[in-house]
């Protein structure tokens, strides 16, 4: 469980490792065990679960003109919108 630990950058206490540990020897004891189940007469399936669509169709309609936006814009600047700078140098 240690090295399990290491390589994902985790510091446990001695009692985490132990709890973990129990717990990923359980997990693994388990994908032992649905290994042996016979599947052979299962069919292939990436979605157990019927997917159907919720969204709304779509529709179109009318929207706001490029003046209006603009009017709403804190700081229009030659038809475009400014924006304070958020990319930070890093080094």
């Amino acid at each position: 469980m240690r090295g399990v630990a290491r390589l994902a950058r985790l510091a446990l206490s001695d009692d985490e490792v132990e709890r973990y540990g129990t717990q990923l020897e359980a997990l693994l004891q388990h994908v032992e065990d649905l290994k042996q189940l016979d599947t052979a007469d299962i069919a292939a399936t990436a979605q157990v679960i019927e997917l159907r669509n919720v969204a709304r169709a779509d529709v179109v309609t009318p929207c706001l003109t490029r003046d209006a936006v603009m009017a709403g814009a804190p700081q229009p600047q030659n038809g475009f919108f400014r924006v304070p700078k958020i990319i930070a140098e890093v080094g």
